[in-house]
C-alpha cells in the first residue's frame, strides 16, 4: 500500500509500513522512512509506483486550465478529489485527483487553502486584482531582461540612466532599474559601473562626482527658499576703529577682521571683529532652520554651495567702505613684552576699510618686509602701506602666540607642505562643468598674513570658549585629550583642553556666515555680553540641552562629507591637470605603506598621493622619481612605478611616524558600490509578487 501526503508544505508519497489511528510509518524511495500524521494522508493507492503516480500526477496539472477549474469549483469549500470529479469525470482516476491537487495547490491566486486537501475559490474581485497583478510582473520581468539585453549591447535605457545614483550607491533592490543592472552584470561579467560606463550611462566624470554628491546631500537641490533677510539691530554703537579683513580673492563670507590700537603707547589693543547673524538670525526661525539643514558652507574648486542665502550674508559679511555688525573681541596686549593684559568682547557696528587679499599680497607681505621699515617694493598698494606699522605688530605678536602654543604642544607646529590654490580658467565663478583648464598654485602655509590670521582666530575662539565656561553657558567645543598617535579631535559641550593647539579650551566662533556650530557659540556668546553672570538663564542652549549634542552630531557628519567631496574634488582637478599637461613623471617622497604591498607616495609639488609599486624598503622620506599610469577621473585612482631614488640612500632616514591628519589628502580608493551581482535573483519567477 501507498500513500500521498503532504509534509512542511510539500507533496510526497512512499510505501507504508504500518498504520496506526493517528499516523502512519511511511518510507520514501529514498529509503528515509518519516512519520506522517493521518490527516497529512491524503491518498491511498496500490499502484502505480510512488515515483510514476508523482510523475504523471504533474503532467495532468499541467494540462488543467486554471480559469476553467475555477468556474467548476462550487463556492463553498471541496476537497481536490471532488473537483477532479466535476473537471475530468465521475470515475476521475488517482493521478487526475493528485494532478487536481497539485494545481489547486501551486495556484493560490484562484484556490485558496481551507485545510489538508481542501481549498476554497478566491472571490472574483480578488482573482482579478491577482490576475492583473501577475501579469504586471510578467511584463516587469520582461522588461528587466530587454534593458539588461541593451546594456549589454552598451545602450543605457532612459530609466536607469534617470536612476543611476540611486542604483549605485542607494539602491531599491527590489527595483526592476537595479535589478536590470544586476542581471546585466552577470551576463557581461563587467563590474556595474564599468558596465554603466560602456553604455554611456555616465556623461562625464565631474558630473558623475557632482550629481552623487548632490544626490546625497542636496537631493532637493542647491537653492534657497524665499526668505526674508533680517536686518541687524539699529542701536549698534559704532565702534573706533579703523579694521581690515585678509582673505583671498575667491571670499565672499568675509567672518572676521582685525584692527589696532594704541602704537607706540606701550599698551595695544588688537580687535578682533567677526560677523555678526547671530544678532539678527534667531533660533528656530525658517532662516535657522535652513543653516542647519545645511550645517556648512561646502568649497570646491572653483564653487562653493553657501551655507546661507546670499541676500542673508551681503547684509553681515565684513565689505570694506562700511560699518558691519559684529561681535568684537578686544585683547590688550603689552606693546614691549606682548603679554596678554585684558580682554573685553562688545557688540557693535565696525567700520572695514579694506578688504586685503592675501593671494595678491603675499609677495609684498614677507617678514623681511614687516622687520625693515627700509625696504621698498614697487606697486606696493597705498592700502597695505597704511596698515604696514600694524601688520608688522601683528606678526610679531602671532609669532609670540604661536611659540606659546608650542611649549604647550610640546614640538613645533609643521608647515613644511605649502597650501594649495586651485584656479578654474573660464569658470567665472559659475557652476564647473569639468571641461575647464586648472591652474594650480602654492601658498606657504605660516606666511605673515596666513599666521597673523589663523593667530587671531585662536586668540579668539580660545578666549570665548574659557569666557562660556567661567558664566557656565554651554558650548560647542573642539578638543584633543593628546598629540599620542590615534587621537582624534573632537567635538562636545565642554571646555576641556586641545593640545593640538596647544590652549585649554577652542570654541568655533569666527566663521558664522560659513559654520553652522559658529552661529550656535556666537548666540551663545552675545547672551554672555548681554547678561554676564546671569547669562546661562538667558542664553538660547542652556546647559545639558539635548539639542546641542543633536546639532554636534549632525554637523560632524555633514562636514566630514563636505571636506570629503572637497578633498576629491581637489584631487580630481589636479588629475585633470596631470592630464591637460602632459605630465607623465613627478617626483615624489614616500608618505607611509598602502595597500597590496604597494607604497604611498605624496608628489612634491602637486596636491596628490598615490599608490607606487617599486618601494619596497625605502624608508618614510625618501625622495623618487615615479613614472605615472593612467589616469581614472571616475574612481579618481593613478598608480605609478618607481623609475629611480633621487636622494642619497646614506644621508636619509625615516622622518618620524605619521602624524593625524597627514593623511588627510590619501589616495582616493575604489568607489563603493552598493550593486550585489552575487545576491539570489528575486524575479526569476514571474509568478512572484510585484515589486
Amino acid at each position: 500500500m501507498y500513500a500521498l501526503f503532504e509534509e512542511a508544505g510539500k507533496f510526497m508519497a512512499g510505501r507504508i509500513l504500518s498504520e496506526a489511528e493517528s499516523s502512519a510509518q511511511v518510507e520514501l524511495d529514498s529509503g528515509k522512512r518519516v512519520k506522517v500524521k493521518a490527516a497529512n494522508l491524503l491518498l491511498k493507492f496500490e499502484k502505480p509506483a510512488p515515483s510514476e503516480l508523482m510523475a504523471q500526477a504533474q503532467a495532468v496539472a499541467q494540462t488543467i486550465e486554471l480559469p476553467l477549474a475555477w468556474e467548476f469549483a462550487p463556492e463553498d469549500d471541496f476537497g481536490f478529489a471532488d473537483l477532479a470529479r466535476d473537471y475530468f469525470s465521475d470515475n476521475a482516476t488517482l493521478a487526475q485527483q493528485a494532478g487536481a491537487l497539485f494545481a489547486l495547490h501551486e495556484a493560490p491566486h484562484y484556490f485558496r487553502r481551507a485545510g489538508k486537501g481542501r481549498f476554497k475559490k478566491a472571490p472574483a474581485e480578488i482573482l482579478q486584482q491577482a490576475l492583473a497583478a501577475i501579469e504586471k510582473k510578467k511584463l516587469i520581468v520582461r522588461q528587466i531582461s530587454e534593458w539588461a539585453e541593451a546594456l549589454g549591447r552598451g545602450e543605457c535605457p532612459q530609466p536607469i540612466r534617470e536612476q543611476l545614483y540611486k542604483i549605485l550607491f542607494r539602491p531599491d533592490k527590489n527595483a526592476p532599474e537595479y535589478k536590470a543592472v544586476v542581471e546585466a552584470s552577470r551576463a557581461t561579467h563587467l563590474a556595474p559601473l564599468d558596465l554603466l560606463q560602456k553604455a554611456g550611462a555616465i556623461d562625464s566624470a565631474y558630473q558623475f562626482h557632482w550629481k552623487r554628491f548632490l544626490f546625497d546631500n542636496f537631493p532637493k537641490g542647491t537653492g534657497f527658499p524665499q526668505l526674508t533677510a533680517p536686518q541687524p539691530p539699529a542701536d549698534l554703537p559704532l565702534a573706533p576703529v579703523q579694521a581690515y579683513s585678509i582673505d583671498d580673492s575667491q571670499t565672499t563670507e568675509i567672518d572676521d577682521a582685525l584692527s589696532v590700537q594704541g602704537l607706540g603707547t606701550g599698551t595695544v589693543v588688537l580687535g578682533i571683529h567677526i560677523a555678526a547673524p547671530g544678532l539678527a538670525i534667531v533660533p528656530g526661525t525658517p532662516l535657522d532652520q535652513l543653516g542647519r539643514s545645511r550645517l556648512s558652507t561646502v568649497y570646491m574648486p572653483g564653487y562653493k554651495i553657501t551655507m546661507l542665502p546670499d541676500e542673508v550674508v551681503q547684509i553681515y559679511t565684513l565689505d570694506e567702505g562700511r560699518a558691519n555688525p559684529a561681535v568684537s573681541l578686544y585683547v590688550t596686549v603689552n606693546e614691549a613684552t606682548l603679554e596678554i593684559t585684558g580682554t573685553e568682547t562688545r557688540l557693535e557696528r565696525v567700520p572695514v576699510v579694506a578688504n586685503l587679499r592675501h593671494d595678491q599680497l603675499d609677495h609684498i607681505v614677507t617678514e623681511a618686509w614687516l622687520t625693515d621699515p627700509a625696504i621698498e617694493i614697487e606697486n606696493t598698494p597705498q592700502r597695505l602701506l597704511d596698515v604696514r606699522d600694524q601688520l608688522s605688530f601683528l606678526h610679531r605678536l602671532a609669532k609670540s602666540l604661536k611659540a606659546q602654543r608650542e611649549v604647550v604642544r610640546g614640538k613645533p607646529e609643521n608647515f613644511n607642505r605649502p597650501d594649495y590654490n586651485f584656479r578654474l580658467v573660464g569658470n567665472d565663478r559659475g557652476e564647473p562643468n569639468g571641461s575647464e583648464q586648472v591652474q594650480i598654485t602654492t601658498r606657504q602655509r605660516g606666511a605673515p598674513l596666513d599666521l597673523i590670521v589663523a593667530e587671531a582666530a585662536i586668540v579668539a575662539n580660545s578666549t570665548w570658549g574659557s569666557w562660556m565656561a567661567e558664566l557656565g553657558v554651554p558650548g560647542i567645543y573642539r578638543s584633543q585629550a593628546s598629540m599620542a598617535p590615534g587621537v582624534k579631535v573632537r567635538m562636545g559641550t565642554k571646555a576641556l583642553p586641545h593640545a593640538g593647539i596647544g590652549v585649554k579650551s577652542y570654541s568655533w566662533a569666527t566663521s558664522p556666515l560659513r559654520r553652522y556650530v559658529d552661529l550656535v557659540n556666537q548666540w551663545q556668546i552675545i547672551a554672555c555680553v548681554r547678561n554676564g553672570k546671569t547669562a546661562a538663564l538667558a542664553a538660547p542652549f542652556k546647559p545639558k540641552d539635548a539639542e546641542l549634542f543633536s546639532i554636534i552630531s549632525s554637523f560632524d557628519a555633514a562636514y566630514s562629507a563636505y571636506n570629503g567631496y572637497q578633498a576629491g574634488m581637489e584631487r580630481f582637478w589636479t588629475l585633470k591637470y596631470v592630464e591637460q599637461n602632459g605630465i607623465t613623471e613627478l617626483n615624489a617622497t614616500v608618505f607611509k605603506e598602502g595597500p597590496g604591498g604597494s607604497f604611498l607616495v605624496r608628489a612634491d609639488e602637486l596636491p596628490l598621493v598615490f599608490p607606487v609599486l617599486g618601494a619596497q624598503n625605502l624608508p618614510r622620506g625618501a625622495r623618487l622619481k615615479v613614472k605615472l599610469g593612467e589616469v581614472d577621473e571616475i574612481t579618481l585612482d593613478i598608480h605609478g612605478t618607481v623609475l629611480e631614488r633621487l636622494d642619497n640612500p646614506d644621508d636619509s632616514s625615516d622622518d618620524g611616524p605619521v602624524e593625524d591628519g597627514e593623511d588627510e589628502e590619501a589616495v582616493a580608493g575604489p568607489i563603493a558600490i552598493a550593486v550585489d551581482v552575487n545576491e539570489a535573483d528575486a524575479s526569476a519567477s514571474a509568478d512572484n509578487p510585484a515589486p
